[in-house]
């Protein structure tokens, strides 16, 4: 088998920062993998359940019952609280009591590994081919299960104050930790909502400086936003005429949230579709197939 075979592959969606485009990305990823293959079911374990309501599903996320607790804590089926957002896209809810899961996970038997045994392992490869994880932006219990269950990370991230602290934080307090314990791939850094020049010294250029000159770069960064040392002289010089790197601010995106719905379903002519369906091919294949040779 070669380094990337596609195969059925679970992933994590997660960073230790709020507003960094994390559920954007998740559920437009989580999209493109159902429409590139029929199915795909994507899991909101994020507390403030914003995918969940976002999608129209307040019933489940208010429900006297929470679905969660009976799946990860009794002997609920997860098959009986998925429900469908778009043909061939299903979505395990979240519910407003998921710190109260998380909590009662810190005292269970296997407290780590609750997702994986009781929704991963049955559904993956058999039901699903692929299946997303909205993660917590915190640390704790429920994003634990979920870098366990996946061995798989993305981490999203836009040019927002304290962007580098949230890259920081999220690979030396969240994968770092994760791996003294269980194997974890990042998958991909994904800079989103991208808007500004990149000719001048602003904070969009600078995100993209910092993931483009990790050690790690050319096996996270997507071709949709690897910059050469080449590209920077083109890009100062005004010469430069490939495409703008990353996930561009476009207002279908946004609105497509405010419609409840994945932005393929919103609007199938977006541009940054494609953005979001390389990164559907990274999760397939397990990393990131690169398209040209980079110098950086």
């Amino acid at each position: 088998m070669s380094e990337h075979d596609t195969q059925p592959r679970a992933v994590a969606v997660g960073v230790l920062k709020g507003g960094f485009a994390k559920t954007t990305t998740a559920i437009n990823l989580a999209r493109e993998l159902a429409h590139r293959n029929e199915s795909a079911l994507v899991i909101d374990l994020d507390d403030n359940g914003h995918m969940t309501q976002n999608l129209g599903f307040i019933e489940e996320y208010e429900a006297e019952t929470n679905h969660v607790h009976e799946v990860l804590l009794e002997d609920g089926d997860v098959r009986d609280a998925i429900v469908s957002v778009v043909d061939g896209l299903d979505l395990l809810p979240a519910h407003q009591d998921l710190e109260d899961v998380q909590t009662q996970l810190k005292n269970a038997m296997g407290g780590s590994t609750r997702l994986n045994t009781r929704v991963v392992e049955p559904l993956l490869g058999d039901e699903y081919d692929y299946i997303v994880v909205d993660c917590p932006a915190n640390q704790g219990k429920l994003n634990e299960n979920a870098l366990y269950a996946t061995n798989n990370l993305i981490i999203p991230v836009r040019p927002e104050t304290g962007y580098d602290s949230g890259i920081h934080n999220t690979v030396n307090r969240l994968v770092k930790e994760a791996r003294q314990y269980f194997e974890l791939d990042i998958l991909a850094v994904v800079p989103s909502g991208l808007s500004q020049r990149l000719d001048q010294d602003r904070r969009d250029r600078a995100l993209l400086e910092e993931i483009n000159s990790m050690g790690i770069a050319d096996s996270v960064v997507p071709n949709f936003c690897r910059i050469s040392d080449e590209d920077w002289a083109a890009i100062d010089g005004g010469t430069y005429d490939g495409p703008l790197p990353g996930i561009r601010y476009r207002s279908a995106i946004d609105d497509a949230n405010d419609a409840g719905l994945p932005l393929r379903d919103y609007d199938a002519s977006c541009d940054q579709l494609s953005c979001y369906g390389e990164l559907a091919a990274i999760v397939e294949t397990g990393g990131v197939v690169r398209e040209r040779e980079v110098v950086a």
